[in-house]
């Protein structure tokens, strides 16, 4: 039992090993690349994808990555070529710390699905990019005269932070008869360099010696560092202090400020080190009040006002002054200073503002006072008169005016505008006429309020926004936003439309407008057809006392939908009927059968009705033109064609979607037809005509009423011929034109189609037919009152209006709706 559960777990043991190991062995593989180290941003290493031969379209795909060990991110892989490529510049001594020769920057490349891992190794090669560098550019050495030549003394040796051949390889040192160098060189390989003294040196001779240690590396080209060496020579104390006067004279102005620097004391001793340390001091012939106002600095020898200087007080100062040196027996020497005491504008003149406004409102009138200043000075003479002017004088809108003896008015010169500056730093500057001249500065605030003076502005003129009728009341058209540049009150504005009346329909019903934003709303859901356009203002009132407004015009236009189906006004019948049409058998091919005329009230492409024939008994004997409607015979009947023939047409407008209508035509032949078929005459409507339609209307029924006058005279002549036997046929409907003799002769009919276009675009057609018998039918499709509809194959840009019926013509006949 206990075999049986151990097995398993040995077997996942094995697998788990294997697995492991194929892994590692996948990692064990170094693959070693070198580099210089400071290549640019973007330079090319090796190809990865090459090198581990992989293929360059599954590092994208498996996801690979670079983990570099213990080091910054310096590499990065180009997925879509596979390169290997700087990401940012290496230096090989900031990796390695050490100065070892070899510097490796270590990474693994990690393959996911399946997971596979590569390990680089990077070998950051070192160029000599590092100069040698001392850590002391100076190195002072104090020698005694008395040293003996043999003498040897450490200098501090320079450091390079390349390695091998780069890393320093000798020293040199500047030209001297007394000194030059020996090099040492160290366990590590280091070079160090000692200072020996080759003859007696001479202070008297020369006290310094300046020299200048070269270290030099075996880069290619080599770099190099430098110190100096300063050597003092030591002397013993000889000399006494002396200065290069015995007197000095020094003028000092009055007032001088404590710290003032009066004279620098330079004595001088010829001999070295703490034997020629100067101390300075006063001797006892010197003033204690002198000294109360004058500092004597032990170490400088400089002289500092310490006191007040008043000339009034005393007009000069004498001290006697002694130098030490520092020896184990101090010499000394002596000088006496005299300080002359010159008289100078030491006031400053004073502005004092005696009535003040701190503000104003930008309506002031020119010469409103703002202040009342006066101006003084405690000097005498030139040093006590004073001028007194406004900075920036041109660009300020105030001007000064003197009221009286050191006393002026700061007045408004200029109109005021709190938009372009809303409050000023008005700065007085007072100055005397002393040498130099003083000058004191005085500033003034003062603000602006505001008042209504800006009335609101919008960023257009007039406003054009396009609405597609049907659309939804409430529905937000624009936003009509004004500018107010005043403040607070002065810039809440408030919008309203401008009340207008539009076929006794107030603005305010149609539209609305946020009174806070300027959201303009509809009211309504618009229809084209009847209304196209609105014209009106919206007007933007700010809320100061008194308000100011200012209005824009807003165009609506409204945009066509396909709304209105087709209607069909032509050949007429009853709603729900069939148009019934009586032909005679012997009609010849291409012969008029009838024509389907559909007008739509939309407009443009939503109007352009094209006809199409959807249901037909013999599809060998009618064609139907898609653009005119007109039925025609593609043949002459035969016997074997039945009696009845039906015709379903359907009529579709351009829009999207397609809008239609379908009229049932019913066609029946006979052999023989003689008596007149009833017709009805409909009536013509018109809306509105404009005087020029009116004309047309006018020219175009007195020709008509010439031609029914010469068809009538001719009809009259015809009917005095004895009548043929007349054939009994069925009574055909009100839309049909036959005449008596078809059966006798060929049937020839013309219809012409005429258009009367009025000024607000409605379509009227007149259809004219004319049989042989002279009997002539007026059909006119019935439109109703404030419907634009149009004859199909005639496109139609301009939707139709509103009218009245002032305007009616006088061939206008009582209006009917269509069923």
């Amino acid at each position: 039992m206990m075999a049986r559960v151990i097995a398993p777990s040995r077997t996942r043991f094995i697998e788990t090993a294997f697995t492991f190991i194929a892994l590692w062995g996948c990692a064990l593989s170094i693959t070693r690349y070198s580099i210089p180290e400071e290549m640019e941003e973007g330079s090319f290493v090796a190809n990865l994808a090459t090198d581990l031969g992989l293929d360059v379209r599954s590092l994208v795909q498996r996801s690979a990555k670079l983990d570099v060990i213990h080091s910054k991110n310096y590499l990065d892989i180009n997925k879509e070529t596979g390169e290997l490529l700087i990401r940012e510049k290496i230096d090989r001594e900031n990796i390695c710390m050490t100065k070892t020769t070899s510097c490796f920057l270590k990474m693994d490349v990690i393959l996911e699905n399946p997971i596979r891992i590569f390990n680089i190794e990077l070998e950051i090669m070192d160029i000599n990019d590092n100069a040698p560098v001392f850590r002391r550019k100076t190195m002072h050495l104090d020698i005694s005269e008395a040293t003996p030549p043999g003498e040897r003394f450490s200098l501090t040796n320079a450091v390079d932070a390349d390695v091998g051949a780069n890393s320093i390889k000798t020293y040199y040192l500047s030209e001297s008869k007394y000194f030059n160098i020996d090099i040492q060189t160290g366990s590590d390989g280091s070079k160090y360099v000692d200072l020996v003294l080759n003859g007696n040196l001479d202070r008297e001779e020369q006290s310094v010696h300046n020299l200048i240690l070269t270290a030099v590396d075996g880069g290619v080209p080599p770099r190099s560092g430098t110190a100096s060496i300063v050597i003092n020579v030591l002397d013993i104390n000889d000399n006494a202090p002396l200065f290069s006067q015995p007197v000095f004279a020094v003028n000092l102005s009055e007032n001088s400020a404590a710290g003032t620097l009066v004279l620098t004391l330079n004595a001088t001793d010829l001999d070295e080190g703490t034997n020629a340390q100067l101390t300075y001091s006063y001797t006892l012939y010197t003033s204690e009040k002198t000294q109360e106002l004058f500092s004597l600095d032990p170490n400088s020898g400089e002289i500092k006002v310490k006191g007040v200087i008043d000339y009034e007080e005393s007009q000069s100062f004498e001290m006697h002054i002694q130098a030490q040196d520092g020896g184990v027996n101090p010499k000394s020497g002596h000088c006496k200073v005299t300080v002359f005491v010159t008289d100078l504008n030491d006031n400053y003149p004073e502005v004092t503002i005696k009535s003040v406004k701190s503000a104003l409102t930008e309506d002031v009138a020119v010469g409103t006072l703002i202040a009342v200043v006066s101006v003084s000075d405690g000097d005498s003479g030139d040093n006590g008169k004073v001028e007194l002017t406004l900075n920036q004088q041109e660009s300020l809108p105030f001007l000064l005016n003197k009221s009286a003896e050191g006393y002026f008015e700061l007045l408004v010169s200029k109109p005021l505008d709190r938009e372009k500056v809303s409050k000023y730093d008005i700065t007085l500057r007072v100055t005397d006429k002393g040498s130099p001249p003083l000058a004191e500065n005085e500033t003034i605030t003062l603000e602006i309020h505001d008042v209504n003076d800006n009335a609101p502005t919008f960023p257009k003129s007039f406003y054009t926004i396009h609405v597609v009728e049907n659309n939804q009341p409430g529905a937000l058209l624009t936003s009509l936003s004004a500018f107010d540049p005043d403040l607070n009150e002065n810039q809440y504005l408030v919008y309203f439309i401008m009340e207008k009346e539009i076929v006794n329909t107030s603005m305010s019903m149609l539209f609305s407008i946020n009174p806070e934003n300027g959201d303009l709303y509809a009211l309504k859901t618009f229809d084209f057809e009847r209304e196209r356009e609105f014209l009106f203002h919206i007007e933007a009132r700010d809320s100061g006392v008194p308000p100011l407004s200012s209005n824009v015009t807003v165009h609506i236009i409204i945009l066509d939908q396909n709304d209105n189906k087709p209607l069909i006004v032509a050949p007429w019948r009853e709603r729900g009927t069939v148009v019934e049409e009586v032909i005679p058998r012997s009609t010849d091919k291409g012969h008029l059968i009838t024509k389907v005329i559909a007008i739509d009230a939309d407009s443009e492409q939503n109007a352009r009705v094209t006809y199409q024939l959807l249901q037909i008994t013999d599809s060998t004997l009618f064609n139907l033109d898609q653009y005119n409607g007109e039925v025609r015979t593609t043949r002459m009947f035969s016997y074997r064609d039945p009696r009845q023939q039906r015709l379903v047409i359907v009529a579709k407008d351009n829009g999207d979607p397609s809008l239609s209508a379908t009229v049932t035509i019913q066609i029946s032949t006979v052999e023989n037809v003689r008596s007149f078929s009833e017709t009805t005459e409909l009536p013509l409507e018109y809306d509105v005509f404009t005087d020029l339609n009116l004309y047309l209307v006018i020219g175009l029924g007195a020709v008509s009423f010439l031609l029914l006058i010469t068809i009538l005279v001719i009809i009259v002549l015809k009917c005095q011929k004895p009548n043929p036997k007349v054939i009994k046929i069925p009574q055909p409907n009100r839309n049909s034109v036959i005449s008596r003799n078809s059966m006798i002769s060929q049937r020839s009919s013309t219809i012409a189609d005429s258009t009367l276009i009025s000024s607000d675009a409605y379509w009227y057609s007149l259809f004219l037919a004319e049989t042989r018998k002279g009997k002539v039918v007026v059909r006119q499709p019935i439109i109703p009152k404030g419907a634009g509809y149009f004859v199909s194959s005639i496109p139609r840009s301009i939707g139709p209006s509103e009218t009245t019926d002032s305007r009616a013509s006088t061939l206008e006949q009582p209006r009917r709706e269509l069923p």
